[in-house]
């Protein structure tokens, strides 16, 4: 059975990917309302895995006797210069979810709760691989520059972006 200070957190943290998941949503609708469908995809997509990320979160609550309690979720930007500039947002935005989870995990640590230790193993390398995607996003904006058949090409391959369910999810 968890602890309150643990379901309390997780609790948080639920409303903070929630949070993540209306936010890149809010990207996805501006990029489509700009007319750059694949940098749209690549956004619904994020927001598709920032709601797996709570459905997590939730289940793993249930399932080890404690009460999931969704709170308000507070407003998003809902506007960005640019695709680099979103994507500044978004490496900005994951580094603040890794500091979340590790501060997580500290506490996991702190009230010897190894088994939801465990579970945030998944989310720590799953933060690294977001902070990486991210950068790697900004990397090639930057060397895009003003270039339209460049911003082209890349929203081009942004829309093939698809949804792959996450290993924790994966046959529930």
């Amino acid at each position: 059975m968890l602890n309150n200070k643990i379901v309390d957190a997780l609790n948080a943290q639920i409303n903070a990917e929630l949070w993540s998941a209306y936010l890149y949503l809010s990207m996805a609708m501006q990029f489509e309302a700009d007319g750059h469908p694949g940098f749209a995809n690549w956004f619904k997509i994020q927001f598709k895995e920032e709601q797996a990320h709570a459905e997590i979160f939730m289940n793993y609550i249930n399932s080890r006797g404690g009460r999931v309690i969704l709170k308000p979720v507070d407003a998003v930007p809902s506007e960005w210069k640019c695709p680099l500039c979103a994507f500044q947002d978004t490496l900005a935005h994951e580094q603040k979810v890794t500091a979340l989870i590790n501060n997580l995990y500290a506490l996991a640590e702190a009230e010897h709760d190894y088994a939801t230790r465990g579970m945030l193993d998944w989310f720590v390398s799953e933060q690294v691989e977001e902070e990486e995607t991210a950068k790697n996003m900004i990397d090639r904006l930057k060397l895009i520059g003003d270039n339209g058949f460049g911003l082209y090409m890349l929203d081009q391959e942004l829309a093939a972006r698809v949804f792959n369910t996450p290993a924790p999810l994966a046959g529930k």
